[in-house]
């Protein structure tokens, strides 16, 4: 039983039949209990390593892991949103070896991802590197955490997983990989091992949780009586499936723009304040994020059933559910935004240590920042479901131009303060933006469709 079934019970009750049901709540309160313990092990593993290491050897140890995980979410696809999207719209064809040929175009698409992304972050280490803190001389800490790259193949089992109504494995299947993490990184604290020794620890425990994820999504399409994918014939995947490629591009390059503000910020405040800063800011960063983990798994929980509602052409009961999660999400933000305001300062400097006082204003900037993304995550939902991903690219790429501009302008005086009111711009234009276009699309089909 999830930590969150009795608060879901009730909020079920309270929303009635508005697509927004007791299945939705428990399934988001699977993801957010097992999201919760996973984020809780990451922080407790980075506050690990925080402090074995110096001040300024954690923030180069932040900086080349946030560089390779920024090259990686550029390349990869996120074929979780094309296969959804695609897969739902074939349910009423019955065809199974052609659905294991769908999930074929999406592994070989993750694969193809993967090896692009991990050879590109050893590339450009050399060319752009420098100018983002991590010089070449940590070329060999950065190949270290290259490997967890070339086995992090996550969009087919994700979209298999969701499908299959499977959260709860999505949910508890991370803590594994997370335990042996803060396993690994006790060791490091034991032996006052250094930064090589932390990112072996990292890359390590992110290989294995890999391979755990992948296994369970190949259990998944097992269940679905979908055939095994890597039996499936791989000619004319592209004729056979028109428009997926494109989708993939679509939602790939949104991604990227999203993943620019999300992780490149980081690399930014260690450019232009120092890795120290950027050491402060990736601490606040990771307390903000268990809040964003809400409007992730509600997206992660509902996308599927919004495909599905808007390929029914049940247009009311669509716009009707994308409210209500909206107003959940805010409501749950603005309840974090008070606890972090409270409490924030002192669990740090408790985890990490005093040389980590006054971090209190970031977070509570940063969780700001969260509550405008938490609103944005069902207004993408529904986009994709309607099959727009060309105007979520649109307003991401907006929206990452705010923020940069922004973030220039502020970080050389006011270091990560400056990074994280950047991130306010870039959520709260996209929030509006977004907002916008869905309401409109939907505000004449609801009246006319049937529900």
């Amino acid at each position: 039983m999830s930590a969150f079934d009795p608060v879901v019970r009730k909020m079920s009750r309270s929303f009635g039949d508005g697509g927004l049901n007791m299945r939705h709540l428990t399934q988001i309160g699977h993801l957010l209990s097992g999201n919760a313990m996973s984020s809780v092990l990451m922080l407790i593993s980075t506050a690990i390593a925080a402090r074995t290491l110096t001040v300024e050897k954690f923030g180069v140890f932040v900086m080349i892991l946030t560089f390779v995980r920024l090259i990686e979410r550029i390349a990869r696809f996120e074929s979780w949103q094309p296969l959804i999207k695609f897969a739902t719209d074939r349910e009423a064809d019955g065809d199974p070896d052609q659905l294991a040929r769908l999930y074929l175009y999406g592994l070989l698409l993750d694969v193809g991802a993967a090896i692009v992304a991990a050879a590109a972050a050893l590339a450009l280490v050399a060319f752009v590197g420098p100018l983002v803190g991590v010089d070449t001389v940590y070329l060999p800490l950065v190949a270290i955490a290259c490997l967890g790259t070339l086995f992090n193949i996550t969009g087919m089992p994700t979209a298999a997983l969701r499908l299959a109504g499977q959260f709860r494995t999505i949910a508890y299947s991370q803590l594994v990989a997370q335990l042996l993490r803060i396993g690994l990184a006790l060791f490091c604290w034991w032996k006052s091992l250094g930064i090589e020794s932390f990112l072996i620890a990292w890359t390590a425990a992110q290989i294995f949780g890999a391979m755990i994820f992948l296994a369970f999504g190949f259990a998944a399409l097992k269940v679905q009586r979908v055939p095994n994918p890597l039996r499936a014939s791989p000619r004319h995947l592209m004729r056979d499936f028109p428009g997926f490629l494109a989708f993939a591009s679509s939602t790939n390059l949104s991604m990227t723009m999203r993943t620019l503000t999300q992780e490149a910020d980081t690399l930014l405040v260690g450019a232009l304040a120092g890795p120290s800063p950027a050491g402060f800011y990736h601490i606040a960063k990771r307390l903000a994020k268990l809040a964003q983990q809400v409007g992730a798994q509600a997206q992660a929980v509902m996308y599927p059933d919004m495909a599905r509602l808007w390929a029914s052409r049940r247009y009311g009961d669509l716009r009707m559910l994308t409210r209500r999660i909206q107003g959940v999400l805010g409501a749950i933000g603005l309840a974090v935004l008070v606890a972090v305001a409270a409490f924030g300062e002192p669990l740090v400097t408790l985890a990490a240590g005093s040389k980590y006082n006054d971090i209190g204003p970031l977070l509570v900037a940063q969780v700001i920042s969260v509550i405008f993304i938490m609103h944005t995550a069902p207004s993408r939902s529904v986009l994709l479901s309607m099959g727009r991903p060309q105007l979520v690219l649109v307003v991401a790429a907006l929206g990452t131009a705010v923020f940069f501009a922004t973030a220039v302008l502020l970080i050389p005086g006011m270091g990560a303060m400056g990074a994280s009111i950047a991130q306010i711009a870039f959520a709260a234009v996209t929030a509006l933006w977004m907002d916008i276009a869905w309401r409109r699309t939907l505000h004449g089909l609801a009246d006319h469709a049937p529900s």
